[in-house]
């Protein structure tokens, strides 16, 4: 029999967001649970801000910010 606690595994998750296609909708943003995405500095050629992921500790590849981008700019990994 295992210990419940050495069972339970924090799931961790990062995210790629593609630079060009990132429009700065800010769907992703307002949307992920952990608040690890914000818009950056950052312009792209098109002359739109653009997300980040921030405290890259905290993602646990939900995919959530992936299921709402319209523009199908983020890739999820999960460990």
């Amino acid at each position: 029999m295992t210990d419940k606690t050495s069972a339970i595994r924090m799931v961790k998750g990062t995210i790629v967001i593609s630079f060009e296609f990132c429009k700065g909708c800010e769907l992703c943003v307002t949307f992920c649970p952990k608040h690890v995405i914000s818009l950056s500095d950052r312009i792209n050629a098109a002359g739109y801000p653009t997300a980040t992921l921030i405290n890259n500790g905290q993602c646990t590849g939900c995919a959530i910010c992936a299921l709402v981008c319209p523009e199908v700019a983020i890739e999820v990994y999960r460990e």
